[in-house]
């Protein structure tokens, strides 16, 4: 079997969701290794625009309603090769909570110094530079 190339794959997108001055972020279940913290996301399904995939992953995997306000950025992720999007989200409905138990382990709210903490390989920099603003308002 072939392997598939990134433009064969389909996209990640990627939710950036701030409220009250934390950034939403959530812990996966992985096979294998340490389990990662990253933002709400998921495989881009046929016909769906990247905020919408934003919007529907954002929802099937915590349960918040969110609408998206403005795609941040693409860009084909350093560690596992695919085409990634950040969209960065408001809440409209709902209270955060770990609704995918088979891909989710927990999820918290992050301020602005403990990103480094969570994710200690940096972020995208459009996505850092819209926290650095989002999250000192």
């Amino acid at each position: 079997m072939a392997e598939q190339t990134a433009e064969e794959r389909p996209g990640i997108a990627a939710a950036i969701v701030v409220h009250e001055g934390r950034v939403l972020m959530v812990r996966r279940r992985v096979s294998e290794g340490q389990p990662s913290w990253q933002f709400p996301a998921g495989e881009i399904e046929a016909g769906e625009s990247p905020e919408e995939a934003a919007v529907r992953e954002t929802a099937e995997e915590t349960g918040l309603g969110v609408a998206a306000v403005k795609l941040l950025g693409e860009r084909v992720h350093p560690k596992t090769g695919r085409l990634m999007s950040y969209t960065a989200c408001e809440i409209v409905s709902g209270t955060a909570e770990v609704v995918d138990t088979d891909e989710l382990d927990v999820l918290t709210w992050v301020a602005l110094a403990e990103i480094p903490a969570y994710v200690p390989y940096g972020l995208f920099e459009p996505v850092q530079a819209h926290l650095d603003i989002a999250l000192t308002v």
